[in-house]
């Protein structure tokens, strides 16, 4: 099973992905050559405009960013623990976490979960299974930078 699973400053532009995951690349493309592959499922969070007012329940407000802070290095490892686990339970051929730290503009993507398994079912389950725990276990927080 492939696990690459990276913190990387700033938004996650496709540039910053692609060199992000420049040294998983040999081990990507001999994956899909494989034919062990038969679903890719692939999840963008992307920083919204309105965000809920902590002060003030149920009303949103508008952002210009979230700061993302994180609590190395165990946010890092944190991230690739839960990657292998969800990996392992799922029966996966291969997951990519990548998560933002630091400032992230709205409609910029702030985080990228791309999964591959034998079976759409398994991959399915398993993106919901990480993005839930994701959220549970790993030290990443987000502040609004409020408009």
């Amino acid at each position: 099973m492939m696990i690459a699973a990276i913190i990387v400053d700033g938004p996650l532009a496709p540039e910053v992905e692609e060199r992000a995951l420049a040294a998983h690349s040999a081990e990507r493309a001999a994956l899909l050559r494989s034919g062990s592959v038969g679903a890719t499922v692939r999840f963008e969070g992307i920083v919204r405009r309105d965000e809920s007012d902590p002060d003030h329940p149920g009303v949103a407000r508008g952002l210009i960013a979230l700061d993302y802070q994180t609590y190395d290095p165990m946010a890092q490892r944190e991230l690739e623990c839960l990657a292998r686990s969800v990996g392992v339970r799922h029966g996966l051929e291969s997951v990519v976490a990548l998560h933002s730290r630091g400032r992230v503009g709205v409609g910029e993507v702030s985080f990228v979960l791309e999964i591959r398994s034998s079976r759409r079912a398994e991959a399915m389950a398993a993106m919901a299974d990480f993005i839930d725990r994701l959220k549970r276990d790993v030290p990443i927080w987000k502040r609004p930078v409020w408009a």
